[in-house]
């Protein structure tokens, strides 16, 4: 009689356990896909970075640099989550960015600000693969964007840096 008792409540319990779980199973999926971050304005502007702007010494030596001003354009409407010029033809891009490094002014050619903008050619590069393709996720796209965003600021960090050292280096001492 033991054993029975035994057995009974071991199939009781057994009975409550085995439950169907699949229902639990498409709330996690459910979940997981609703996490996932969409591109907005909003998000854009919640990123942290130091956003660097040109000063005005530095406007007037990008003034003649028209693929600068395009770009600098075309990051306005990135923050905008406009990516229409992001995600488009690759071969236009890579056409945008020669374009971009062979119109730089020669006052500007130096390592960091030519380093800077290789860094921008992979950032862009990057960016548009990533939203090109369909099976990347959205925190991928959000990092991409990020990347341009202080690539583009750094530049900026670049240009004015390099401006201000020749203000510095044409003060002569009294001394």
């Amino acid at each position: 009689m033991r054993i029975g008792f035994c057995l009974l409540n071991l199939c009781f319990i057994l009975f409550i356990n085995c439950g169907d779980d699949k229902g639990s199973e498409k709330t996690n999926t459910e979940q997981n896909t609703n996490q996932q971050p969409v591109i907005t304005a909003k998000v854009i502007e919640g990123f942290k970075y130091k956003d660097y702007a040109l000063s005005p010494r530095a406007e007037n030596a990008v003034a003649d640099w028209e693929k600068y001003k395009e770009l600098d354009i075309q990051i306005n409407y990135l923050k905008k989550a406009d990516l229409s010029f992001f995600n488009g033809d690759k071969e236009l891009l890579k056409k945008f960015i020669e374009e971009f490094k062979a119109q730089m002014p020669d006052t500007l050619k130096t390592n960091p600000i030519i380093s800077r903008g290789a860094i921008i050619e992979t950032t862009l590069l990057r960016l548009n693969e990533s939203l090109t393709l369909n099976n990347i996720e959205n925190q991928l796209k959000l990092e991409s964007i990020k990347e341009v965003l202080v690539a583009f600021s750094n530049l900026n960090y670049q240009v004015n840096k390099k401006l201000e050292r020749d203000l510095y280096e044409k003060i002569k001492s009294e001394f």
